[in-house]
């Protein structure tokens, strides 16, 4: 498998926060860094707000016998700072914020460039520690009008950055737990804000390619595994399988936390970098944009560009793929995959026509009730009211893990478009339960991640609250 399949992966951990809607310069919120993966310099002052300045990962192998090793790939942004400098009649040059060119605005801003740290089939068995230079430097760029005249310079200047990373592994009932670190060694001390986001590490995450064994999920591990996953500890990355699924030989350590094999939806035809992304809704709010907006978000960076011609070139056919697909979830599930990774959770239905109909319409179809709908769980019922224990199971994210044993009441049982139950929970113990159930804020867990409780304990729980 190509690497740079993964790497559209990391892409979108890498960029994401580089630009947030409406993509201009002028946008107070596009003039600080929202990225995550930020590595702060060690010396940054705290006035400068500096990020922490280390991440470390740990994940397992399993080896095939031969002498195993591991390839690391350490990616991220370095800041560069573009500063447009006007050229006056007497030839003095003078930094400005946005010089107009023929109509057309070039603008400083702060940008940034992709940096690529790659450590070759490193022994498991070693420990690597080294510090890695990358250079600073700065270029200058005429900016000349129509006629050939040089109305102004671009300068773009760089900081050098110094990274530390270090690997070492152990052995862990029969599998190799890796450690990675990676550490922002800039010398220099930081006393501003802009001091510190330009000699830190931005986006910075991690790719690993296994040679001569296999990563282990630490989100699914195989039951001979779960101990030693269990010990796996993170900080500020965290490490899941990559490329296609059933494959094992990549690993993506990203600053945010996915699942397993994430992709890039098939609908999405381009970055749009904003965080919590949705592209339909994002792109019909840069078609709303002023032609003058457009301008200066187009002059802001060149990603800018091309978010900007995207999705003014986009026809109403590519809007409309943008909505998603609908499915008809009474059509027979397609047959799993032959095979160990064989997941029906993967395999996707066919596609269906609603000719223009909702695809759920409460007044259409009264058989459906929320409120009134039930679910057998351990052979009790389990509907609006009932206390249930919660057990995240499914995937859970950070949040529901927080759940984990705690009581909750049912406010609503619900059923999707591909026939899957849901149930609506509020947490018996929060304090903001009451408000939580008033505005509609609850909590969605599968039937199987659920515990009814016992009459007894149904009884104790109903009596607390009232006292």
């Amino acid at each position: 498998m190509s690497l740079d399949q993964v790497r559209s992966i990391a892409d979108a951990v890498l960029y994401e926060g580089y630009l947030l809607y409406p993509y201009r310069a002028s946008s107070h919120k596009n003039r600080s860094r929202w990225q995550f993966g930020v590595l702060g310099p060690p010396h940054a002052t705290a006035a400068s707000f500096g990020e922490e300045p280390e991440m470390e990962m740990q994940c397992l192998l399993a080896p095939h016998g031969g002498p195993a090793a591991v390839t690391v790939h350490l990616r991220f942004l370095q800041l560069q700072v573009r500063e447009v400098r006007s050229t006056g009649e007497d030839g003095v040059e003078v930094p400005v914020g946005q010089l107009i060119v023929d109509g057309v605005p070039v603008m400083s801003w702060d940008e940034a460039v992709e940096r690529e740290i790659v450590l070759t089939a490193l022994p498991l068995g070693e420990v690597a520690d080294a510090v890695h230079e990358v250079p600073g430097g700065e270029e200058t760029e005429p900016v000349t009008d129509a006629r050939g005249v040089v109305a102004g310079r671009i300068v773009r200047r760089r900081l050098p950055l110094a990274v530390r990373v270090r690997t070492r592994a152990v052995v862990d009932d029969g599998y190799v737990r890796l450690s990675v670190a990676v550490r922002n060694e800039h010398p220099e001390p930081a006393a501003t804000k802009d001091a510190a986001i330009r000699s830190s590490l931005i986006g910075a995450h991690l790719l690993l390619r296994a040679h001569d064994a296999d990563f282990v999920s630490l989100l699914e591990p195989p039951a001979g595994a779960a101990a030693a996953a269990g010990r796996c500890r993170q900080r500020r990355c965290w490490p899941v399988l990559a490329g296609p699924k059933g494959t094992t030989d990549t690993l993506l350590g990203a600053p945010i936390i996915l699942y397993d094999h994430p992709e890039v939806a098939e609908q999405s035809p381009g970055a749009l970098f904003d965080s919590t992304e949705i592209d339909e809704i994002l792109t019909l709010r840069v078609m709303t944009m002023t032609e003058e907006e457009k301008a200066e978000a187009r002059a802001t960076d060149p990603r800018a560009r091309e978010i900007i011609d995207r999705c003014d070139g986009m026809s109403p056919a590519g809007l409309q793929q943008l909505h998603g697909l609908l499915r008809d979830p009474h059509r027979p599930q397609p047959a799993a995959p032959a095979g160990p990774v064989a997941d029906v959770r993967d395999v996707e239905p066919a596609a269906f026509d609603t000719a223009g109909a909702p695809w759920w319409d409460p007044a259409a179809d009264a058989s459906v009730r929320p409120g009134s709908d039930a679910v057998v769980i351990d052979g009790v019922r389990v509907a609006k009211d009932s206390l249930v224990r919660v057990h995240p199971s499914r995937r859970a994210d950070a949040q529901d893990l927080f759940f984990a044993g705690q009581v909750a009441r049912v406010t609503a049982v619900l059923s999707d478009v591909d026939g899957g139950t849901h149930i609506a929970l509020v947490l018996v113990d929060d304090p903001a339960s009451d408000l939580h159930d008033w505005y509609g804020r609850y909590f969605y867990f599968a039937p199987d991640e659920l515990t009814p409780l016992s009459v007894e304990e149904t009884a104790q729980y109903r009596e607390e609250n009232r006292s």
